[in-house]
């Protein structure tokens, strides 16, 4: 029986799990993993590679880092190869029609989310911060319009409360190298038809920016917290007082009463156990943050370092 030979995408830790797990399946020989080329990072700006050329070096798989995809040279290179499939996972490219014609069977896209809800670059972050019960990953043929494509497999997994966007990356990455598997078996047994998405149900979620970190305390108490879970590890939640930047890591809603005359942001107390700041309709605990010392540090810890004049009020 002829190995199944598939063209890997992916760039980012998300894809890494994937590829892994690809290339340890019997029967299963992954030809190329072509992942963005390295990029300056850190304050050296000393050139680094993606996660998946890490990985894939480690795992002996040729690497290919084309500047543009959809080039003449990409795609006779991939032709070549003479795929069955493509798996692409977070690769940060659009691939043209030219280039997903190329594999004998699919282009098969990993998806973090439940399609055609939060199609977009941002869908785990999205599930965090609409305090989503549940969320997933989907795989999908792949479509030349964004994360359109018809549906093969979709696996679930709940939305716990206090999960953070770091959590959830890291479980739906291994959720969907755990699909991938599940549907090319799935296909190569002829069990799994894609099936159209409802596209009149679909919902959209933008890459996010640093500006996007900014806590409002109109919002409810548990919004704050949930957008301070969904902002967790990139771009960060952050709030201003006295002028003075304070990244957020870690809070929850307080039981602690409000006072009526509190304005959102009012810093109502501090103590070993946290700030408690108010919001909307409650009140924010405050377990773990960081001021301009540049360590993230619990509430007692930071308090030792950082007096705060009451009243105050976060921005």
């Amino acid at each position: 029986m002829k190995p199944i030979r598939i063209v890997f995408m992916g760039t980012p830790e998300f894809s890494v799990p994937a590829l892994k797990t690809l290339a340890k399946e019997p029967g299963v020989d992954v030809l190329l993993a072509v992942t963005q080329p390295d990029r300056p990072k850190g304050r050296g700006k000393k050139l680094s590679p993606s996660a998946v050329k890490q990985a894939a070096r480690d795992l002996g798989i040729d690497v290919y880092q084309p500047e543009k995809i959809n080039t003449p040279e990409t795609i006779a290179r991939m032709t070549a190869l003479e795929p069955d499939y493509f798996v692409v996972v977070a690769f940060g490219r659009i691939l043209s029609r030219q280039v997903l014609d190329i594999p004998k069977i699919y282009p098969i896209n990993i998806h973090a989310s439940l399609l055609p809800k939060y199609r977009g670059a941002s869908p785990i972050q999205a599930a965090v911060l609409n305090m989503d019960e549940q969320t997933g990953v989907t795989t999908m043929v792949m479509a030349e319009k964004m994360d359109a494509g018809d549906i093969l497999l979709m696996d679930k997994t709940p939305v716990n409360p206090e999960e953070t966007a770091s959590t959830l990356h890291d479980r739906l990455s291994q959720l969907g190298a755990d699909l991938i598997i599940k549907t090319i078996r799935g296909i190569e047994q002829k069990k799994i038809t894609p099936v159209p998405q409802d596209h009149s149900k679909a919902s959209y979620v933008s890459m996010l920016k640093k500006s996007d970190g900014r806590i409002n305390w109109n919002g409810s108490a548990g919004s704050v917290c949930a957008h301070i879970n969904a902002m967790t590890p990139w771009p960060g939640a952050f709030t201003e007082l006295c002028g003075k930047r304070l990244k957020i890591f870690k809070a929850v809603v307080s039981s602690a009463p409000m006072p009526t005359s509190a304005l959102p942001g009012t810093i109502i107390s501090c103590s070993d156990k946290g700030l408690f700041i108010a919001a909307g309709d409650g009140v924010v605990q405050i377990l773990e943050l960081m001021g301009s010392s540049g360590k993230r540090l619990d509430a007692a810890a930071f308090l030792c370092g950082n007096k705060i004049d009451l009243p105050a009020c976060c921005e």
